[in-house]
């Protein structure tokens, strides 16, 4: 059993944002709905499942998608990855309001669901809530029962993460950074700041 504690930690600490990737490597949309699929085991609210998701991977819908997009609100001088390293795919996941207007929980435990799956097949994300919902929903067809709540941009990735422990400083910076050599670093606060 500590076995496969060990292995579940070190999955979630594999499965960082990642925001270059290499964007010719395709990824097929039979991968995409395999982890789709994995939502299907998760805990939903009042279990009312009302989340959707709409996969994106050809050329001319990614496109589309990507000017919608914000990327890294720390690096402001940064308008995001350039062509090349850019997603090969995406997945909007949408609340299909027939079912209600809230998902409560469902959306951060159903993308950390696909996020571990992805990472099990080498694949990188990056969760994006600052979009354009409106004309996102427009570009892509989307009735208007379904409302885009996050945007999650997929592919083998092009950089580094770094995790490094914050030093335990009530104000210390908790922001993310890249150093010159392209890695991209993230302060994580330590177990003692988590327990009251």
């Amino acid at each position: 059993m500590a076995m496969r504690f060990e292995e579940l930690r070190r999955l979630m600490i594999s499965d960082r944002t990642v925001r270059r990737f290499i964007e010719n490597k395709e990824i097929s949309t039979e991968t995409l709905g395999q982890l789709v699929e994995l939502t299907r085991y998760c805990p939903s609210g009042r279990n009312a499942q009302p989340l959707k998701y709409r996969l994106v991977t050809s050329e001319e819908e990614r496109t589309l998608v990507y000017p919608l997009l914000k990327w890294a609100g720390y690096f402001e001088e940064w308008d995001g990855p350039v062509e090349g390293e850019r997603p090969a795919a995406y997945m909007i996941q949408c609340l299909d309001t027939y079912y209600g207007q809230n998902c409560l929980c469902d959306d951060g435990l159903q993308l950390e669901a696909i996020t571990l799956g992805m990472r099990t097949l080498g694949l990188g994300g990056c969760i994006i809530k600052a979009f354009n919902s409106v004309r996102l929903s427009e570009v892509l067809g989307l009735d208007d029962r379904y409302q885009p709540r996050y945007v999650l941009a997929i592919g083998y990735p092009a950089e580094e993460v770094v995790l490094e422990d914050m030093s335990g400083e009530e104000d210390a910076d908790f922001k993310y950074y890249r150093t010159p050599d392209g890695r991209h670093h993230v302060p994580k606060r330590q177990l003692p700041e988590l327990l009251l």
